[in-house]
Formats: structure tokens, C-alpha cells, sequence
């Protein structure tokens, strides 16, 4: 029952998120927070493979405890429901939809409750199945199975392996004992040094990395390839202060405080991280912490546009800007992607047995346009905050970056703010392609900047100045990053 119990918080808490909007991140990502809010003793992975499999099957749950009427047939106890609702859903789907098909708890009264209605519960799997002409509901589940990253990478954090990284290279290979020369290559047991980031490296992601030592001590940091890129750009030193202007969970953050006190220890503010979400916050502090950061970065809760005035900041001479993106070059999306395909649809049809539903080309034309809505939201926000960012008078380089794969959040962004007057006449320019890795081959969309510039030369030197991952064929979660930089 405590399983249950505690998959029933996670569960609602993230429908709950879910219910307010679009959530940003993976599935994986909001249960494993959820966990931590909730401060729960169940492993997080039994809990995540329990919720992300009652989500997959969510649309036929409801229908078959609507139809069932189980949920009205809950007895009352001091005038309340006596059985959790949530619970309910877990259990049956367990029931009907586990492999096991049985409810994983001892003799309880929610169990027995949901067993006297076995025999209903089955009719309207059988009706369900009749209606949409399939001989198993699994045939219309989307078990996201390819929606995980091919590469788990692990970067050292010369912070906590101060003086000692060639040890901790040393306990890296001795677990993964077969170097490959490419991360293609990797299968479990070996390890790829990465040729673009100074002590990274991939695994296969099936290879238990949390459980090492070296993990739990701070001393090696997951971190996917293409996340690392910002802070590598960024490129800090001692003498810089940075500011991550959307910091958490705060892998970026921790990498750009490892470039400015790599020969020194953390003894004074030279990262400023802002996060405007409180609990977010947490979750940044505690990797902070982790890292070994907490003397050389000061966490700032709050919306960075209100309370980061250039002002009380005269020294800064660097930023991080990762705003809130469609997150659409994550793994482990497409639970939530394709619920929110079939919200605006599925919120204005009844549960009724004549219901047309849409064609496929309706259906896609729906997703289109709240695509589109939904981008021009975030380009406008994702516009703004860099912008304001720019107006610091004493900076002087600064790396925009999404993991979003469309142009709006991307390179529209790039020429948006090199057309703004303010920051033209800020003397703000965007960094060649030789200081922006310039071996890694991907780079900006050379059709986006031809549509506003006309010069062919100026067009392709500012798409070369881009970078761009693709999900899965570079090895990780899609992304985009910039400099722009200035005298």
C-alpha cells in the first residue's frame, strides 16, 4: 500500500502540472521532482515505471471508470470518499493493463473494492477494444520506447577532483574498462572520450553511472554533450562574474563556476544564478551544493527581468541565458507532446458514441496553429529576456542557447536582436564561428538568415556562427546556442 500511496502523490502531482499548462521537460524530469517535494521512501524508478505506464494508457482509464461507474460506487466514511480516486486508476490499471495483471499489495479494502468490480471493469476493456477494432489496447500505445537518449555523458568536475582528475579518469576506465573512438560505438562496458568538451565523456546509457563513488561525491557530473556547450563557449575566467540567467536545476550553472575556479577553490561570488520558481530554486541549491559551488555562486529567487538590475550588478562580464523553450529536442517528451497534440480536440468532445473523430489532416492542422501560438509566446519571452540581458553596460560576451529544434526560438531570435536598434547601438555583434566550436560540423540554418539579410557572404557567416544539435543522430537532446560578444 505505501507504493501506491506514493505513486498516487506523483501521480497527481503531475496532472495536477499537467492540468495548468504545458509542462516543460520530460516525464521522467517531473516525477523524479515530485519525488523530492514529496520526500518519498519508494525508489523513484519503480514509482516513474508505474505513473509513466498508468499516463500511456490514461485515455482508455478514464473511459473505462466513467463507463464502469466504479468511482460513484466508492463507499462514503464520515461523509468523504473512503478510497482515493487516483489510487483507484493505479490499481486497476495494474488489474488490466500490467503484465502481470494483478494488484501488487497485501489483503486491503481498496483492493477488495476494486476486485468485486473485476468482472465490469474486463466487459468495458472488451467494449473498448470492439469500438476502436483493435484486438489489444496496446496496439494504440505509444510506449515511447525510442524516446531515450543514446548516450548517458558524465563530465569530471575539477571543483570536487581538484588536482586528482587523472584519478578520477583512472576510476572512470577501470568501470569502463574499452575506449571507443566514437560515440556510435558505445555499448555497454565502454567509454568514449568526447574530441569537443575538455573532460567529457559517454557510456551507454544502460551502464549504472549514479551508483559510482565518483557520482555520489560530486566528483563526476551527468550532463549531456550538447548542454555543456554554453558554459565551454562562455569560456569564463577568474576574472569574469557570470550571471546564468535561468540557472535551474543548475548543470550550466556548476560548468561555468568549474571554468572560473579550476586552479582555485570557491572562495567568493563570481556566478550569480537566478530562478524565479521557488521550488526550482531548491533543486538549483542542492546541485550547487553537490558540486562543491555554494562559496562561488549566490542563488537569486525571482524573475531575472525584475530583480537583476544592471545597476547592483557592475561587475558582471558574462551571461547564460537557457529561457523556458518548447523543449522540443528532449527525450521523453512524447508522453506529454502527444497529450498536448489532443488537448484543445479532446477538451471540446463528449464521451459519446457517435462522436466523429478527426482526420488525420485535421488533427494535424490543429497541433500546427497551437504550435505556432504556442512559439510566438515563448520567441517573444525568450527575445526579451536576452535582450535585457544585453543592456548590462559592462558585459561583454554572452551565450543564448535552447533545446528546441524550430527556427522561431533559434535563429529568429539571433536576427531579431541583431536587428534591435538598442542593441546595434550597444555594439553587440555575434561571434565568428572560430570562437564558437568551430570543428562541430552542424551549424545555423543558412535559409533563415538569407530571408533578412542579402548579402550571401553576411548570410552564411552568421548561419556558421550557429550551432545546432540534432536529437539523437549528434548523440543527445537537441539544442541551439550563440555568442554574441562585443569590444
Amino acid at each position: 500500500m505505501n507504493f501506491y500511496r506514493d505513486a498516487t502523490y506523483v501521480l497527481e502531482f503531475v496532472e495536477k502540472t499537467e492540468a495548468q499548462g504545458r509542462v516543460a521537460g520530460s516525464l521522467q524530469t517531473l516525477v523524479l521532482n515530485s519525488c523530492k517535494k514529496f520526500n518519498l521512501k519508494t525508489n523513484p524508478k519503480h514509482i516513474y515505471a508505474a505513473v509513466h505506464s498508468c499516463w500511456l494508457y490514461r485515455e482508455f482509464l478514464d473511459k473505462i471508470l466513467q463507463r464502469s461507474k466504479i468511482l460513484k460506487e466508492i463507499p462514503k466514511k464520515k461523509g468523504e470518499p473512503a478510497f482515493n480516486k487516483t489510487t483507484i486508476k493505479l490499481l486497476v490499471h495494474d488489474l488490466l493493463f500490467s503484465k502481470s495483471k494483478r494488484i501488487q499489495m497485501g489483503k486491503h479494502p481498496i483492493k477488495e473494492f476494486v476486485l468485486k468490480h473485476k468482472t465490469r471493469l474486463n466487459s468495458e476493456v472488451v467494449r473498448l477494444k470492439l469500438k476502436l477494432k483493435v484486438t489489444d489496447l496496446r496496439q494504440l500505445v505509444n510506449d515511447n520506447s525510442s524516446d531515450i537518449t543514446p548516450v548517458r555523458w558524465i563530465r569530471i568536475n575539477p571543483i570536487r577532483a581538484r588536482n586528482k582528475e587523472k584519478e578520477v579518469l583512472a576510476e572512470l576506465e577501470k568501470k569502463f574498462p574499452t575506449k571507443v573512438e566514437s560515440w556510435t560505438e558505445i555499448v555497454p562496458g565502454t567509454i568514449y572520450h568526447d574530441e569537443y568538451i575538455p573532460n567529457l565523456f559517454g557510456v551507454h546509457p544502460g551502464d549504472k553511472v549514479t551508483s559510482h563513488e565518483l557520482y555520489k561525491t560530486g566528483k563526476i557530473i551527468i550532463q549531456d554533450r550538447a548542454s555543456c556547450f554554453p558554459a565551454h563557449i562562455l569560456n569564463a575566467q577568474k576574472t569574469d562574474v557570470v550571471i546564468d540567467a535561468c540557472a535551474a536545476p543548475g548543470n550550466k550553472t556548476t560548468h561555468v563556476a568549474a571554468h572560473i575556479f579550476q586552479n582555485e577553490a570557491p572562495d567568493s561570488v563570481k556566478v550569480h544564478a537566478f530562478e524565479k520558481d521557488p521550488e526550482r530554486a531548491k533543486t538549483l541549491r542542492t546541485m550547487i551544493k553537490s558540486a562543491g559551488c555554494s562559496n562561488g555562486i549566490e542563488v537569486h529567487v525571482g524573475d531575472f527581468t525584475k530583480i537583476a538590475k544592471p545597476a547592483l550588478f557592475p561587475k558582471v562580464t558574462g551571461f547564460i541565458v537557457d529561457p523556458s523553450c518548447s523543449g522540443s529536442g528532449i527525450f521523453g517528451r512524447q508522453a506529454f507532446d502527444e497529450r498536448n497534440r489532443n488537448k484543445e480536440q479532446g477538451a471540446a468532445q463528449k464521451d459519446d458514441e457517435t462522436t466523429a473523430h478527426p482526420s488525420e489532416e485535421e488533427h494535424e492542422d490543429i497541433a500546427e496553429k497551437d504550435l505556432k501560438v504556442r512559439l510566438q509566446k515563448l520567441s517573444s519571452f525568450q527575445f526579451e529576456i536576452v535582450r535585457y540581458a544585453l543592456s548590462f553596460p559592462s558585459a561583454k560576451k554572452l551565450v543564448y542557447s535552447t533545446c528546441s529544434v524550430h527556427a522561431e526560438e533559434n535563429e529568429r531570435i539571433v536576427i531579431d536582436l541583431l536587428l534591435d536598434s538598442k542593441v546595434k547601438e550597444a555594439g553587440w555583434r555575434v561571434r565568428k564561428r572560430a570562437g564558437v566550436i568551430p570543428t562541430w560540423p552542424r551549424r545555423g540554418l543558412y535559409t533563415e538568415f538569407e530571408e533578412v539579410f542579402r548579402d550571401e557572404e553576411q548570410a552564411k557567416e552568421l548561419a556558421e556562427a550557429c550551432i545546432r544539435v540534432s536529437p539523437k543522430e549528434d548523440g543527445g537532446i537537441g539544442f541551439f546556442a550563440v555568442c554574441f560578444e562585443r569590444d
